[in-house]
């Protein structure tokens, strides 16, 4: 068996709750997966990232744990699970796991008994801190949901660390019983099948332990070295790969929100043997205004300029020293197109020269689904949304603080909302999208009569067929796989055009990012290379169409 599969494969994500229901409850589940194996094997995938799919209050849509042992009956029962990984590894597809080691759900046997006394076995599996003189919070640490990250808890007369919301609390892992129930967990789930670890907010797990004030109080930003990526981090996923990694040969890859190319470095370079890669959320900040009080919530104008630097900057550090995972989209962004392209005239276009680029670059790329036909932001109104993300914001910016006002905060979570990711599959465009019988737990994107899956590999301009392609040559070109990466025209604002060599073969991959057509004299070198994908004509001039994409090779 190849230990390092996973670079040479592209991984698909799935999001359970809105893949394809079986059962017609409205909510997808682990059968619909199942059912649908013949067509991510179709579309060339090599292994299936499942997001949390356990036993959850769906506080956060699963991201809030009650049983890590448990599948949740609304996504069927461990049985399920155990079929699809039989099923997906007799097609040669991997599975790979959500695993959420930062905090439980408050509904967790660990928290209920944890919050009835000082002195359990669980007491001190999450991080509780006596109130000040004043009985205020211990210090001003913000949640990612907005506001405060510490709520009172009577019965205990201490308050408690949550970095979301106040169902998450956040696990104590100073506490080596809790490191160990966690790398129980996953072995668990390696003896029924597992091949893999996605590791959510895995940076986190390390808290100061002075727990100092901030510089901003409940800033929705947290401070490096305090609230992530503290003092033992390093210290704690080195021992989780030693006692669940390594030994049996499971894939990592970690969610890094706060850690530059630099830190990713420490973190993946094989021989501190911590993970095999991590997702960056730098370049997925290009089109958020800087310091802005409001987070993420302050958008602006997609900067090509800086997506070109960042992207470029983690394949320069990383080369030699670790391994990229390469993304635009998942379950917490939006949809590419609607985000960063033009979701309607040049919908098919903007698709497929963003998966260009990423699918070229040196790294593991990750699709997340629908992507794969071009699925886009549903324009929704305030009262559709539902993540609980953006709840607490709207009542932090807009209702508490007013630093941002309705109009403006629409049209960011119209641009940026996790819940435009969260909208069902688009199969057909039968009732539902052919996603379910029943009523869909979240609302559908109203264009599913014309884009769906069913439609677009009928199509002409067939995103899926390009996304197969562009599969195919990360399977059969060693390239992109071992070629060295080199930016040209690092200050257009348009064009983002980059070079893989390896020995005596060249590639150059280059994509229009706007819709407006560009005349790119520097492709007038190229002119003898030779069109391996393009989501154009096939003509190899100077002049780039609107979303005008192309891999040419010497």
């Amino acid at each position: 068996m190849n230990k390092e599969w996973w670079k040479n494969a592209v991984i698909y994500q799935v999001y359970p709750k809105s893949f394809f229901d079986t059962n017609d409850d409205g909510i997808g589940d682990l059968k619909g997966i199942d059912s649908k194996l013949d067509y991510l094997k179709e579309l060339g995938v090599d292994a299936l990232w499942i997001s949390p799919c356990y036993l959850s209050p769906q506080i956060d849509n699963g991201y809030d744990i009650a049983d890590y042992r448990k599948i949740d009956p609304m996504f069927g029962d461990n049985s399920d699970l155990e079929k699809l990984m039989q099923d997906a590894h007799s097609k040669n597809i991997k599975i790979i796991m959500d695993m959420v080691a930062n905090h439980t759900s408050d509904k967790s046997v660990w928290f209920e008994e944890s919050r009835k006394s000082k002195d359990n076995y669980f007491s001190d599996f999450y991080i509780w801190r006596d109130p000040k003189e004043d009985g205020s919070e211990p210090n001003n640490w913000g949640s990612n949901f907005g506001g405060s990250a510490w709520t009172y808890d009577s019965n205990r007369k201490q308050y408690y660390l949550h970095y979301y919301g106040k169902q998450q609390p956040d696990l104590n892992w100073e506490n080596p019983k809790v490191r160990q129930a966690i790398y129980d967990v996953m072995r668990y789930w390696k003896a029924h099948g597992v091949d893999g670890w996605r590791m959510d907010v895995i940076t986190s797990i390390s808290k100061n332990q002075d727990f100092p004030n901030n510089p901003n109080p409940h800033n929705l930003q947290y401070v490096v070295g305090n609230q992530n990526n503290g003092p033992r981090m390093h210290e704690f996923i080195h021992e989780m790969n030693q006692e669940v990694f390594k030994p049996f040969s499971m894939m990592s890859v970690g969610e890094a929100p706060d850690s530059k190319s630099k830190d990713a470095r420490l973190l993946v370079e094989p021989d501190r043997e911590e993970l095999n890669m991590v997702f960056t959320f730098e370049h997925m900040h290009v089109d958020r205004k800087p310091g802005d009080v409001n987070g993420r919530w302050a958008i602006q104008p997609v900067d090509i300029v800086q997506l070109k630097k960042t992207l470029s900057n983690w394949q320069n550090t990383l080369d030699g020293h670790g391994w990229n995972a390469l993304y635009f989209e998942n379950h917490d962004r939006a949809r590419t197109p609607s985000r960063w392209g033009n979701d309607t005239k040049y919908r098919y276009e903007s698709a497929t020269a963003f998966a260009t680029v990423l699918h070229g670059l040196k790294g593991t790329p990750f699709v997340y689904q629908g992507e794969e036909i071009g699925m886009t932001n549903p324009h929704f109104e305030l009262e559709d949304y539902e993540d609980i993300e953006l709840k607490t914001n709207y009542d932090k910016l807009v209702k508490q603080e007013k630093t941002i006002n309705d109009v403006d905060f629409l049209k960011a979570a119209r641009k940026i909302s996790r819940d435009n990711a969260r909208t069902p599959m688009q199969w057909d465009d039968s009732k539902n999208a052919g996603f379910t019988k029943g009523k869909p737990w979240f609302k559908l994107n109203p264009n599913y009569k014309e884009l769906n899956v069913s439609n677009d590999l009928r199509s002409d301009k067939s995103v899926f067929k390009y996304y197969q392609e562009l599969i195919k040559l990360r399977h059969e070109e060693p390239i992109l796989k071992d070629g060295t990466f080199e930016l040209l025209l690092p200050d257009d604002k348009n064009i983002f055009m980059y070079t893989r060599t390896l020995d005596d073969k060249q590639w150059l991959v280059i994509a229009n990012l706007s819709s407006e057509t560009q005349k790119v004299e520097t492709l007038n070198k190229y002119v003898d290379f030779k069109t391996v994908i393009t989501n154009y004509d096939g003509k190899n001039g100077e002049i780039l169409g609107p979303y005008e994409a192309r891999i040419l090779k010497k």
